[in-house]
Order: structure tokens, then C-alpha cells, then sequence
């Protein structure tokens, strides 16, 4: 036990054990520059510098341009030029799909194998038909009175434009 303690006194009379440096004119011997240091300031300063040191040079490298010379890490100028090609490549293929939708459609068309049910008049694209279920749809009392009302009307107005 007192050899641990003994070391521990040594170490701890070593590392506070006050220096002096001593910065000389070699010609004259002028004190130019003169510190009191020990070990341990010594040893913090420089723990503490080299923390700053690398703290520093990782933002640095970080938040620059720097940083696309690390491997992993890609420009911002690539990132947006790939979004941009990802997009322009989906709308190319759902362009592509539409033509040969219609190339389909046209293809059918000059082999005469058409299917007229399955065929939307009005668009280019041939589409499926949905089907709708047979519902027993019956008329109101109201919507009925209505309808007659209403047919009243266009014969009094087709009755009115004969006689101008």
C-alpha cells in the first residue's frame, strides 16, 4: 500500500511541480518571453487545443463544400440533377405506356378485332367498362308530378315558337 500511495505522491509532485519557460535572445540574453507552467497545464492546454483543432476542421469540413471530396458524401447540385432525372424518367414511362396504349388501340383497329362495348367514343385509349349491378329504380310520386310539369312546359314553349 505505501508503494501505491508513494507513486501516487511522486506522480502528483511531478505533474504540479511549477517550471519556468524561458524565452532568451541568444546574443545578448535578453528574457524576450517567460512562463511559469506545470506538467498538468501543460497537458490540458494542449488536450484543449487539440479538441478545438479537430471541433473546428470537422465543421469546417462539414458545413463546406469540402465535404464532396469525403467518399459517402454527393453534392447538392448531384442530388437535385437525380430527383430531376427520377421525375423526368417516371413521366417518360407513363408516356410510353399511354403510346403503346394507343398503339394497341390502333393495332386492333386495322386487324378489324375491336371490341365496340370495351371502346370509349371519346377518348383515344380504349378503357374497361364497369358494369353496373341491375337496381330496381322506381319513381317517386313527386318525381313523377314533376316530370309532367316539366313536359307541360316544353309543349307550351315548342307551342309558342310554331306560332312566331
Amino acid at each position: 500500500m505505501s508503494e501505491k500511495r508513494l507513486k501516487k505522491q511522486l506522480l502528483k509532485k511531478r505533474l504540479f511541480t511549477k517550471n519556468r519557460l524561458v524565452i532568451l535572445n541568444e546574443d545578448t540574453f535578453e528574457e524576450i518571453f517567460s512562463l511559469k507552467l506545470t506538467l498538468m497545464n501543460v497537458f490540458v492546454v494542449a488536450t484543449v487545443g487539440a479538441i478545438l483543432i479537430i471541433t473546428v476542421t470537422t465543421f469546417f469540413i462539414a458545413f463546406t463544400p469540402l465535404r464532396e471530396y469525403i467518399p459517402g458524401y454527393t453534392s447538392t447540385k448531384l442530388k437535385k440533377d437525380a430527383t430531376e432525372l427520377a421525375l423526368k424518367s417516371d413521366s417518360l414511362e407513363f408516356a410510353i405506356k399511354k403510346n403503346e396504349a394507343y398503339l394497341e388501340s390502333i393495332k386492333k383497329v386495322l386487324n378489324g378485332n375491336l371490341e365496340y362495348a370495351k371502346v370509349n367514343k371519346d377518348s383515344i385509349l380504349a378503357i374497361s367498362v364497369d358494369t353496373l349491378p341491375d337496381l330496381q329504380l322506381t319513381a317517386t310520386e313527386a318525381e313523377m308530378n314533376l316530370r309532367k310539369e316539366v313536359d307541360n312546359e316544353e309543349k307550351k314553349v315548342k307551342q309558342l315558337k310554331k306560332t312566331k
